[in-house]
This record gives C-alpha cells, structure tokens and sequence, in this order.
C-alpha cells in the first residue's frame, strides 16, 4: 500500500467504464483513447476485466498479468460468473500490484475498462472497495455506465435498465454519467414508442406504462412496473447522453458531461478559459437541443405527440 510521505500525490483524472456485457465498453475506451489522444490529451487504459481477450486498443495495464478468469475457473472448478467475482476478490486483496503499476503514470487521463457482471456493481462489493481505494490514491473518477439503446424500444427492458441504472448509482458511489451506446442501431429491434428525449431525460413514466399494459403479458404485472417506476422516479437521479462512438460530435457530449463530473473541467492540466469553464458548470450547451440532434439523425419520427400516441392506444 501507499507509503505515508510529506508530498500529497497529484490529482489523476480518469473513468471506469462499466456497464452489462455487450453494451460496447471496450469499444468505447477505444474510441475514446482515439479521440482524447488527438484532443493533445495523454492517455492510459488499464484493462480491468480478467476475461478481456483480444484487446483492441493500446493496453498501458493489463490486470490479466495478475489474474485471469481462465485460470481461476480451471483451478478452482468454478463457472464464469463464480470465477470473476474471485477474480475482483483477488484484485481487490492485491491492490499493492495495482498501484506499483499505475504510479509510473503521471499526468495522465485514465480509461479502466471493467468487467461487465452486472451483480459487481449491483451487490458486491470488491469493485466499490477498488474504486474506494483509486479515490484515496487521488483518482477523481467518473463511472460511465453504458447500456444498448435499443433497449429504449422495448418498455419492459427499459425499466429494467432503468432500475439496473439507479441501483448502480447507488452501489458505486462515484459521479455517475449513465449513456445510452450504439445509437446507429437504436431501432434495429423496434420502434421507439416515444421522442428520443423521452427516454434520456426519464420522462413522466406513466405514459411508458400505459404503453407496457397494451401488452396482455405485462398487463397482469401493471401494478410491480408502477411500483418500480415510482422508485426510479422519486429518486430522479437516471438520465442519459445518447452515444454513437463514431460520431466526433457526440463524443465531444459525452467527454462534456464527463468532464463536468469528475471536475476536470476545472482543472489545469490543459489551457482553459473562463467562457469554457463557465460552459460546462451551467451547461449551456443544453443537453435537449443536443438530444434533439441525435434524433434527427438516428430516430425516424411520426410528428406525433405524446399525447396523441397515447390516445391511439
């Protein structure tokens, strides 16, 4: 562990990328190394996931030189979800070799690609202690949690992200930026029921359950889906920024919210002036018009209003 010394460590700035699996984490920290390195920012990933194989992107750390799930599960005769939670247990027991490995970065902007077991960041607790712990080495982190967009197109599976979204706000305990990936194939597996910004800002979700209760499945649990959006609803913590790695223009909205929340916009790492800083803090580049946007882009709308949908039903 850290050596107690006279000099504080300086403020290292970064994101743990979390999210289910599938939801395009590693490519995200890819495309967002890419995208910060040509931004003059230095840049280092460190692969936190043990059954992360075939990295696409430049690797400075690489957790699986500590462990891998491969040999836990052929060692200790364990399936793959048993195994990666003794494999965060492990890591979390020998966060020593952690940071004997990230203190030769210094001034450095960090992407950790974690694992995508959603019950790490749901429940257990060896990811929160790891995080815990980059915090009282000075990390100031942001947790961008990514979940598929296309979601949005099945009522039913987006409350369940939305619950999945609030209880890892809760759990992890880091400044939280929730994002909504692969917005090229947003309605691949459907059409949204509603405007795109219905689902980023989490709307009055009256209208989605009225929508979910069209279906005679879910209409019997109407009354479980109204209790579980009054939750996330109370709470008005979840909302989302709409992603498309490939789109320089919302990569540049989705590194604003970041930046915004682990504070790096006030830091002076880079040259910044006021008018930019000022930016960020008030959020003057309006996130609905933004949202609009993406819409206009990725979305075929019906020119209808909510209302109006809603009495077609």
């Amino acid at each position: 562990m850290s050596k107690q010394t006279g000099v504080k460590p300086s403020l290292r700035f970064g994101q743990v990328v979390i999210g289910p699996p599938g939801s395009g984490k590693t490519t995200y920290c890819q495309g967002m190394q890419e995208f910060l390195t040509h931004l003059g920012r230095k840049v280092v990933v460190v692969n936190m996931d043990p059954a992360n194989e075939g990295i696409p992107y430049s690797c400075a750390v690489d957790i699986s030189e500590l462990v891998t799930l491969a040999d836990v599960m052929e060692g200790l005769k364990l399936g793959p979800n048993g195994g990666l939670l003794y494999c965060m247990e492990y890591v979390e027991a020998n966060l020593d070799w952690l940071e004997e490995k990230l203190k030769q970065y210094r001034d450095y902007y960090f992407l950790f690609d974690c694992p995508g077991q959603v019950e790490l960041y749901t429940h257990q607790n060896s990811v929160k202690n790891i995080f815990s712990q980059l915090a009282k080495w000075n990390f100031r982190l942001t947790a961008v949690h990514l979940v598929d967009s296309h979601y949005c197109a099945d009522p039913a599976k987006f409350i369940s992200v939305l619950c999945t979204s609030l209880s890892t706000m809760l759990h992890v305990e880091l400044p939280h930026v929730n994002i909504l990936s692969k917005m090229d194939l947003i309605e691949q597996y459907g059409k949204l029921a509603f405007n795109l910004d219905f689902y980023t800002e989490v709307m009055d979700l009256t209208y989605l359950l009225d929508h979910l209760a069209a279906d005679p499945f879910f209409k019997k649990f109407h009354h479980l889906n109204e209790k579980l959006a009054e939750v996330v609803q109370d709470y008005s913590l979840v909302s989302f920024v709409p992603l498309n790695v490939q789109d320089k223009e919302s990569m540049i909205q989705v590194l604003r919210a970041v930046d915004k929340a682990n504070g790096y916009c006030f830091g002076d790492l880079e040259e910044r002036n006021l008018q930019a800083m000022m930016s960020a803090a008030v959020g003057a580049d309006f996130q609905f018009s933004s949202t609009l946007r993406v819409q206009e882009r990725y979305v075929e709308t019906s020119g209808k209003t909510v209302e109006e949908e809603m009495m077609e039903l």
